[in-house]
């Protein structure tokens, strides 16, 4: 995946990289976080300091009684060979999806099952909890998205391609942090379809009647 980390302009923000090392957001969260720091120096090394204090903070508690056959009953489960009827995916080397992200991708660009969901727009919805969704988003250069509000928080972090908004430009790595105060609406640049992953823990609000209908039934 050809990106220049040193182009990312638009980070996580505290708390997410907080609840990431806590273990507090949602798992569509989660997936978001994971990819963008597989593409960031900074919240790499930002998470690795949060990390840190999460250690100290478990050194400093009381010690935990466990079973005394605990040990014994996870080395059998690892000789047992316990998960290996999941192994993980090969990871293909020239492919726009980070290692995270290809766990629940499991393909390439051209041969997903996209879905189209109007104005040119493609996405593909990936399984996670249900507490909150994660799709990819597949926007043809040029292409404006439905102007749209939030009634939640939205995380959509640019895989490829680039897309501006009302507020600024997000490119490769980029990741735009939208909660109920932000409306936009979001346009591909020229050149080059724009690829984003997207979370978000609640609908969507969008201002248009078309976009409303179809709503139900495209689940954004």
């Amino acid at each position: 995946m050809m990106n220049d980390m040193k182009q990312i302009k638009h980070h996580l923000t505290e708390p997410l990289l907080m609840g990431y090392a806590a273990g507090t957001l949602p798992e569509a969260f989660n997936l978001v976080v994971a990819t963008h720091i597989t593409m960031c120096d900074d919240c790499r090394a930002a998470l690795a300091g949060y990390d840190a204090v999460g250690g100290e903070i478990m050194l400093s508690n009381d010690a935990v009684t466990v079973a005394e056959d605990a040990l014994a009953a996870t080395m059998a489960m690892i000789d047992s060979g316990f998960g290996a009827e999941n192994p993980a995916p090969v990871r293909t080397q020239n492919t726009v999806f980070p290692g995270p992200l290809q766990d629940y991708v499991k393909g390439d660009l051209d041969n997903l099952k996209w879905r189209k969901v109007g104005g040119g727009v493609s996405q593909m919805v990936l399984k996670t909890s249900r507490d909150a969704s994660v799709r990819l988003l597949r926007i043809p250069a040029g292409t404006a998205m439905p102007d749209h509000g939030h009634r939640g928080t939205e995380l959509t972090l640019v895989l490829q391609g680039a897309f501006m908004d009302e507020h600024d430009r997000f490119g490769a790595g980029d990741v735009e942090v939208a909660n109920e105060d932000m409306h936009h609406t979001p346009v591909a640049e020229a050149g080059m379809d724009c690829i984003c992953l997207a979370a978000s823990d609640a609908p969507l609000r969008f201002n248009g009647i078309i976009p409303r209908l179809a709503q139900r039934f495209i689940g954004i």
